[in-house]
């Protein structure tokens, strides 16, 4: 797959405090690539770097086959950045903030208004496009800056917390709107967030950051076959057959342990491959099932897998 993003031991200290930390990865073009991290872990300072607007104390970058600190203007001409804490002119209507956008981005003057519409109309936001920016809500606000992020059509997107604010309905279209940023148009999407659900239903791939160092990249499949061995077994049954099942799933389990919740007992198998056999081994020793689940790890496991179990400064 042919890179978009590409770092090798990118780091930026300010002062004495190293907020990237030798950040080497790679961002492949049409994923969406999860970067994940506590407040301070250096997520919004490699947006930054990745974007020219601050300048790496040594370490190297190429976003889009360009230098970002040499080719800024020409790279910032080609991504849309949504920031966690986006700017807009709240003396202007919606539709003025995009217009003058629209003309700092280069977009064809016969087609900014079909993008500006589009973009209204996508966000919900025609009804109230002609009022003033200071009177809108949080969540429209962002809303409007993610609207204003895509206004130039752009093959890179750094979005920050991008449903920050939205309710659950608004928060919902956006999602489905990156998902279909990258598989339907091909565009990359560099997804900063705190939303752990949220980056296992939208991201390819994620990066985990703890104090501006990487600890890990992958699929989060890849990622908890790294950090757990086996897979955790659900199986419902009837709790007057539990003193044979229990016995079976002891003798089966990885560890020889099972956990009994009545009516479910919770067994470690080595992989997914031994669950048919169990289940065949269950029913002809004439244990009764209501159900049978496997439990795969989360990226919210994950997460705090590699971060030692204990949750992270926020």
């Amino acid at each position: 797959m042919q890179p978009v993003i590409q770092t090798h031991n990118l780091t930026r200290r300010f002062g004495g405090t190293v907020a990237v930390d030798g950040l080497t990865l790679e961002v492949y073009a049409g994923e969406v690539f999860g970067f994940l991290g506590h407040n301070g872990a250096g997520k919004t300072t490699t947006v930054r770097l990745l974007n020219g607007v601050l300048l790496p104390s040594s370490g190297s970058a190429r976003v889009l086959d360009l230098d970002p600190v040499k080719d800024g203007p020409a790279l910032r001409r080609r991504v849309g950045v949504l920031p966690e804490t986006p700017s807009l002119d709240e003396r202007l209507t919606a539709r003025e903030n995009l217009r003058i956008y629209a003309d700092l981005y280069g977009v064809p003057a016969d087609q900014v208004p079909r993008r500006i519409e589009a973009l209204l109309e996508t966000f919900e936001l025609t009804d109230r496009a002609d009022d003033l920016v200071g009177g809108y809500s949080k969540g429209m606000k962002q809303r409007l800056a993610l609207a204003r992020a895509l206004l130039h059509e752009p093959e890179l997107l750094f979005l920050d917390e991008p449903t920050a604010g939205l309710d659950p309905m608004a928060a919902r279209r956006v999602r489905g709107m990156i998902a279909r940023l990258s598989r339907e148009t091909g565009r990359t999407v560099f997804l900063c967030t705190h939303n752990l659900a949220e980056a296992q239903r939208l991201c390819d791939r994620v990066a985990v950051l703890e104090h501006g160092r990487l600890l890990a990249v992958g699929t989060p499949a890849e990622l908890a076959h790294r950090l757990w061995r086996g897979l955790c077994l659900e199986v419902e049954l009837v709790p007057a057959t539990a003193p044979t099942a229990l016995d079976l799933l002891r003798r089966v389990s990885q560890d020889g342990e099972v956990e009994w919740r009545e009516p479910v007992a919770i067994v470690r198998l080595p992989n997914r491959e031994a669950i048919p056999d169990l289940v065949t081994a269950l029913v002809e020793a004439g244990v009764r099932l209501y159900r049978v689940t496997p439990q795969e790890p989360t990226l919210e496991d994950v997460y705090f897998a590699l971060h030692g179990g204990e949750e992270v400064p926020t």
